[in-house]
């Protein structure tokens, strides 16, 4: 077997914010908390979860954008957490990133040729640059003749094209998407979603997609990592987790998404998670989710699960082999 593309090991990022009065020391926020996974060439993996969950910290944690903890992280074999800045330089070209919001993404001042071509001075010479820049016109399904428009001059789907092709300037082997759906109108939301598909089966890359809208990822990743308040509470297959979620709130979340009822042919309206989620900088003591779970027991509320074994998932439930066999009794 080959060995995964990129392999995340107990990554940690803690925060330091200012506390409330003067004579109190800072407090340390976990946003990311013991996250460990793997992710193959030519994978796509899900990462979802609730606003705070911290999947948009782990995202720039991999990419090393931000400060890291504790942990490792490996792509290709190289021990990212250990290089310096001049060091992950030369990586780079590897790795990449597509924002939410790809008009706060792109310079105002330059054009499209100008953006693309930047990155491609960059990593690929000056050599044909007005030929390569249209060849990722054309794979992001841009037309030439908007060549030398500007960020504004762009509708929001345009503008996610032209971020998806700055990404791919540098030939990149991992692609992080970051909710790059989610600022974009419902009608353009399947076309990028069609072309980050089609990108990652033509160039084989390994792809983390980070959503809140459980329906993109059902649709498009292999497996599936579900996040709350900083720690991975349950990965699976993609098709294993929608069918049979194990833990109790991948089971709320999925609960959540509005559906329609077969029966009569009448709406069936979402049964809301309750609560909110519990603040990172006085987190809930034992598992996080306790204090939202209908299944919790005073056991939870003294002990942090770890994510065990459970058929083809990993689940962070005290409870999951309980409710497991309640369920099919």
């Amino acid at each position: 077997m080959p060995s995964p593309l990129l392999t995340v090991n107990q990554l940690e990022v803690r925060f330091s914010i200012a506390a409330q009065g003067w004579r109190q020391p800072p407090t340390m926020v976990h946003a990311v908390n013991g996250v460990s996974f793997s992710l193959d060439e030519g994978e796509i993996l899900g990462v979802v979860g609730e606003s705070g969950s911290g999947k948009s910290t782990l995202a720039r944690s991999i990419l090393r954008l931000g400060p890291i903890s504790g942990g490792e992280i490996q792509l290709a074999g190289r021990p990212l957490h250990l290089l310096d800045p001049d060091q992950l330089r030369s990586l780079r070209p590897m790795m990449q990133m597509v924002f939410q919001d790809p008009y706060g993404s792109l310079n105002p001042r330059m054009t499209l040729f100008e953006t693309l071509a930047e990155p491609l001075r960059r990593h690929s010479g000056k050599e044909l640059l007005q030929q390569k820049v249209l060849q990722l016109m054309d794979e992001v399904q841009l037309a030439s003749r908007h060549l030398y428009r500007y960020p504004h001059e762009f509708s929001g789907g345009q503008r996610q094209r032209i971020a998806i092709a700055r990404a791919l300037a540098s030939q990149p082997r991992l692609l992080i998407a970051d909710e790059p759906l989610s600022a974009l109108d419902v009608s353009v939301q399947s076309q990028i979603l069609k072309l980050l598909l089609e990108l990652k089966d033509r160039r084989r890359l390994a792809m983390l997609l980070i959503s809140h809208d459980l329906a993109v990822v059902r649709h498009a990743a292999d497996r599936v990592a579900v996040m709350y308040l900083g720690r991975l509470v349950e990965t699976a297959p993609a098709q294993v987790l929608f069918a049979a979620p194990r833990h109790p709130y991948t089971q709320a979340l999925i609960e959540a998404i509005p559906s329609a009822c077969r029966d009569q042919g009448r709406p069936l309206l979402p049964k809301p998670l309750k609560g909110e989620v519990p603040s990172a900088v006085r987190p809930p003591p034992g598992c996080s989710f306790h204090p939202r779970c209908v299944h919790a027991q005073p056991g939870c509320q003294r002990e942090v699960p770890a994510l065990k074994r459970h058929g083809e998932s990993l689940v962070a439930c005290l409870r999951a082999e309980e409710l497991e066999r309640a369920k099919q009794s």
